[in-house]
């Protein structure tokens, strides 16, 4: 059997380049392969029936320029000529983006491949280490972010470039391991019947475990938004708030470190996303590095990794961008995945 190849075959200019989360749709422009990425559009979700809708009116009708391509970065498996979105209601019909956008050819990834780009793309500047030692060049990498779901992507240097690696770890199992998780997980909220990493590593989630909380200990949850957990949390003002964001980290050590062993991360692990760099008082404290670290018989390996949080607020565009403009530096596997007139 022949070894696939990555398609390098460069989009034609302008490149639309799109973020569309659960919550949030994200766009720019990419005018040329020496150019940076345009001003972005950042509309919600809820606001547009649909993805062609928001496209027209958010960048359509603010450019005179009109793009010839696009790159897309869904949150949801890439699998059909519809792809629905995990957690949005719009659906990608790339095949008549063509009329209703007059677009020529359109890639589209999974979100997180887009944050695994950038991973690439982004200078230390745009970083902020949290515990390890220096990162190894060329070794693996593994991408996270905590939102309106839970994205994982993982980056492995193989064939002179850097291969994104999809995938849905966000749905992974995660449980109780301390006697208090023992108290506060039978009230947590399941999903058919499991609690998901996205039950706790998500906005939702955190409410979620907040609401456990306030249910094991018999006292009334006040908040209700993973906003309002976390400003009471981190200006000390509600003690549940501060007991649910630390569970909330770490959780998301305890999850960052099973993705390091599944990669060999030995190149880092890097935390994406709003809700990580808003929570970066509470990921500074011991308790997430050590329930990162806490893997025997591999601690030394995982004390050894370096964990950065990914602070530009805009890296899944800087990533798609540096794509657009380069695709041979990438190793991104478009069979099925791009359309073209």
């Amino acid at each position: 059997m022949p070894a696939m190849q990555a398609d390098t075959k460069a989009l034609p200019f302008p490149v639309l380049i799109g973020d569309i989360g659960g919550t949030n749709a994200r766009f720019s422009l990419v005018h040329d392969d020496q150019a940076a990425a345009g001003e972005p559009q950042i509309v919600k979700t809820a606001d547009f029936a649909t993805i062609d809708e928001a496209i027209r009116v958010a960048v359509l009708e603010r450019s005179p320029v009109r793009p010839k391509s696009a790159v897309l970065a869904v949150a949801g498996p890439v699998e059909s000529d519809e792809i629905r979105l995990t957690n949005c209601p719009w659906v990608v019909r790339p095949k008549a983006m063509f009329s209703s956008l007059g677009l020529s050819d359109i890639v589209v990834l999974n979100d997180f491949e887009a944050q695994a780009l950038a991973v690439v793309a982004l200078g230390e500047e745009h970083m902020e280490k949290i515990g390890g030692d220096a990162p190894e060049p060329n070794a693996g990498r593994v991408v996270l972010g905590p939102g309106t779901g839970l994205g994982v992507a993982g980056l492995v240097h193989a064939f002179g470039g850097w291969v994104p690696v999809p995938g849905e770890g966000g749905h992974m199992d995660i449980g109780p391991r301390t006697p208090r998780d023992y108290q506060v997980f039978p009230h947590i909220e399941p999903l058919e019947g499991r609690v998901s990493g996205e039950q706790i590593l998500s906005g939702r989630g955190l409410v979620n475990v907040y609401r456990a909380i306030a249910i094991a200990d018999g006292k009334a949850a006040l908040l209700s938004q993973p906003a309002e957990i976390t400003a009471a949390a981190l200006d000390g003002g509600d003690a549940m708030a501060a007991e649910a964001l630390e569970t909330f980290a770490t959780c998301l050590g305890r999850t960052a470190g099973d993705l390091a062993m599944v990669f060999m991360s030995r190149g880092g692990v890097f935390l994406t996303g709003g809700i990580a760099q808003k929570i970066l008082p509470a990921l500074r404290k011991d308790n997430f590095r050590a329930a990162f670290e806490d893997k025997a018989p591999h601690g030394e390996l995982l004390r050894a990794m370096p964990v950065y949080v990914i602070t530009h607020p805009l890296a899944a565009l800087e990533g798609l961008a540096a794509y657009a403009r380069t695709p041979s530096l990438f190793g991104v596997e478009t069979d099925g995945r791009r359309w073209q007139t």
